[in-house]
């Protein structure tokens, strides 16, 4: 095999992807008490006047809940899937053994946020250009263009440094979909 053969074979090799947040949601099906919560439980803070939940910080998987009076539970920062089910039971169940009747419905992953770095420049000006109707590119407010996909129904901020940022996925499959789309398009703008 030859030397460009290699280097060819090498730059179009899918980029690393690594997902940074995932954000979740449960039902514990009860209304809570959140200044009980708050006073005897752990790595919590509750503040009415600055916000209307409490907000308690788990470290094994790291993540932060916002739980609701209604019984909702906002799941953020952990990094998989797995994770966002197991820090969601591990909230429920200590809640759970406040004396809360704690039931744990509908459960649901909202958002997933990834990064990739495509390791080559990018001509954003021409893409926007092209692809305008997905894409929003204002370099003096924001300096990623905002590529808005149809299905998967996600968007990506790419970067002139060929970052790349995928938010509002609802599985990988999503992202991985978004991105096999989309990376032979920002290819052909490639800078030289």
């Amino acid at each position: 095999m030859g030397l460009s053969r290699v280097l060819n074979s090498r730059s179009v090799s899918p980029p690393e992807i690594e997902v940074l947040n995932v954000v979740c949601a449960v039902n514990l099906g009860c209304t809570l008490d959140l200044q009980s919560i708050n006073f005897r439980t752990r790595n919590s803070e509750y503040n009415p006047k600055r916000f209307c939940g409490v907000v308690m910080r788990l470290f094994n998987p790291k993540a932060t809940a916002l739980i609701f009076s209604s019984g909702k539970i906002v799941v953020t920062g952990v990094r998989h899937e797995q994770n966002a089910v197991l820090a969601s039971r591990k909230y429920a169940r200590i809640i759970q053994k406040l004396g809360f009747k704690v039931q744990f419905k509908d459960f649901k992953i909202h958002n997933m946020v990834a990064t990739c770095d495509l390791r080559f420049p990018l001509r954003l000006d021409n893409l926007h250009q092209i692809h305008g109707q997905f894409s929003s590119y204002e370099p003096e407010l924001f300096p990623a263009l905002i590529y808005r996909m149809i299905k998967p129904r996600i968007v990506i901020l790419i970067f002139v440094n060929g970052k790349l940022v995928v938010t509002g996925a609802k599985n990988r499959a999503e992202i991985h979909e978004g991105l096999d789309q989309i990376l032979p398009i920002l290819r052909s703008f490639r800078k030289q």
